[in-house]
């Protein structure tokens, strides 16, 4: 999971996550990643409109946002 967060991060790239919080409730979110520490990263969430920190043992999913460019012709 790790892994995919680092490349995202890399390519600058957003992801939708599938997260549990700490209280137990499943969650998905859109976020752009800001930094990697240790076992926690840290996002702005576009869910809650604000800068958050997550754990990286909470993730259950991670799924990158495909863009679709749209060409006038």
């Amino acid at each position: 999971m790790k892994e995919q967060l680092i490349k995202a991060m890399q390519h600058n790239q957003l992801v939708d996550l599938v997260y549990i919080s700490q209280d137990g409730k499943i969650t998905k979110r859109r976020i752009k990643l800001i930094k990697i520490i240790g076992d926690k990263f840290q996002a702005f969430c576009f869910t809650k409109h604000a800068r958050r920190t997550f754990i990286t043992d909470n993730v259950l999913a991670v799924m990158p946002v495909l863009r679709k460019e749209r060409v006038v012709i």
